[in-house]
């Protein structure tokens, strides 16, 4: 039997790897719907020409880039991406946004004074604040002048960590500081958390991180498409779950080592289980070498291509490689790997790889941001070309499509959406919210959420 086409998901596992098996196990649109018993059935049209939901699901538009803010700092910036909702209280949302702008957005996060960290770096993050009713009442800055601004994670004290996925130093495209650093954000108050980096986390190009909230161990990968690869980090801070400011005291970087593989797209069998070592990253500001090119001693490091979500579920912590391509230098291929590091056992395990002829189900290329969903599955972006879906997928490995931007309906004018990001429940399990990255839009999704 194809991995692609047996059982995934363990009892009482949030197996991400169910996730991606699901998403590529084969089918167009409609046979994922018709196949996917908890699903919501087929997608709609939208008349307006924005975004496709199942009958029964409606939407609202909370935010538009190129829009005014609410706080009079500006304009709604472009590249909408990583997301999280907070509980503010009876009934409030507050929701923590990240634009991804590099150098040459249109639409930059206004400089604030006190939110910003380089004059000349146009991304950062935007703040929402949602009443009761669903209906936004602010919309402010919360971090800027920082850049490419991609993913990240909350921590259990519910502030969100915002990553930058570039390397650039002063002086490289007009910035003037170094940037690849890690920011935290108080969605309540983002002048309480300034425009700090975090720099013992390292500099590298970060894509997400998860946070251990039994132990306050920090996992973070990296994004690095070009060989070498990226690593597999964890930060051993030295106030864990100190709360808000508190991963400014530092700690200790340190990256993963699978003894005797060097590249781990070479596994290809699921269930394969190894030990593993933590090594001491050398440099964790890069100073002179990118920390993936830097000398971890006679056993080397661990790297893969394409290391991006991160997500922390039941006792561990879930991490994907998006792909890996021997034209590009790696040792195998594959259209995607998603491990479990069981931080108890120091053991990571292969959960699922799909092969070249696994990767023709998805209407388009892959997976990107995910959360968890109301009825404990997932909820998975798709990052790719052509028209972009949000998927569900049940805690039994069922994928069923939940929204699809409006590209493909045929509607003249109908805006060209780019991927989906940074997918988030509020904190009553009601409603999902959603970005388009381009043309940048935040959605709220309603419906009869299971």
């Amino acid at each position: 039997m194809s991995v692609t086409r047996r059982s995934l998901l363990a009892a009482g596992a949030i197996a991400f790897s169910g996730t991606l098996g699901a998403l590529f196990a084969g089918g167009s649109p409609a046979a994922l719907a018709a196949r996917a018993g908890r699903g919501y059935g087929p997608l709609l049209p939208d008349p307006r020409g924005l975004l496709d939901l199942p009958e029964g699901f409606g939407y609202r538009v909370l935010s538009r880039a190129g829009g005014p803010l609410r706080s009079g700092e500006g304009t709604v910036p472009a590249n909408c991406d990583g997301m999280a909702a907070f509980d503010a209280s009876r009934g409030r949302v507050r929701l923590v946004r990240n634009h991804e702008n590099r150098t040459t957005a249109a639409l930059r996060v206004p400089a604030v004074p006190g939110l910003t960290y380089d004059p000349e770096g146009l991304g950062g993050c935007t703040a929402l604040e949602l009443d009761a009713a669903g209906t936004v009442t602010g919309e402010r800055v919360a971090l800027a002048g920082t850049a490419v601004n991609c993913a990240g994670g909350r921590t259990p004290w519910n502030t969100w960590l915002s990553c930058e996925e570039t390397e650039d130093r002063a002086g490289t495209s007009g910035y003037t500081r170094d940037h690849g650093y890690v920011f935290e954000v108080d969605p309540a108050d983002p002048h309480r958390s300034g425009a700090v980096p975090l720099t013992a986390m390292g500099r590298f190009a970060h894509e997400a991180v998860a946070v251990d909230p039994y132990r306050g161990v920090v996992y973070e990968t990296e994004d690095a498409f070009v060989k070498p690869f990226g690593l597999f980090y964890r930060f051993l801070p030295a106030r864990p779950l100190g709360g808000l400011g508190s991963l400014r005291a530092g700690g200790d970087l340190e990256a993963l080592r699978v003894p005797g593989i060097a590249d781990l797209a070479v596994v290809d069998e699921p269930g394969a289980e190894f030990p593993v070592e933590w090594v001491p990253v050398p440099d964790p500001s890069a100073a002179s070498t990118p920390i993936r090119l830097q000398d971890f001693g006679p056993g080397g490091i661990t790297h893969a291509q394409k290391l991006e979500g991160c997500y922390w579920g039941g006792d561990g912590v879930h991490f994907v490689s998006s792909f890996a391509r021997t034209g590009e230098g790696a040792s195998a291929d594959h259209h995607g790997q998603v491990w479990f590091y069981d931080p108890r056992r120091a053991r990571l395990r292969l959960d699922v790889i799909f092969g070249p002829a696994a990767d023709i189900a998805l209407p388009g290329d892959s997976p990107d941001n995910i959360c968890l969903a109301p009825d404990g599955g997932l909820m998975v972006c798709e990052d790719g070309g052509g028209a972009q879906y949000v998927f569900g997928v049940t805690a039994g490995g069922e994928v069923y499509p939940v929204a699809r931007n409006a590209q493909d309906i045929g509607q003249p004018g109908a805006p060209e959406w780019g991927e989906f990001a940074g997918v988030t429940f509020s904190p009553d399990g009601r409603t999902m919210y959603v970005n388009a990255y381009t043309p940048g839009t935040t959605f709220a999704v309603t419906g009869p959420w299971h």
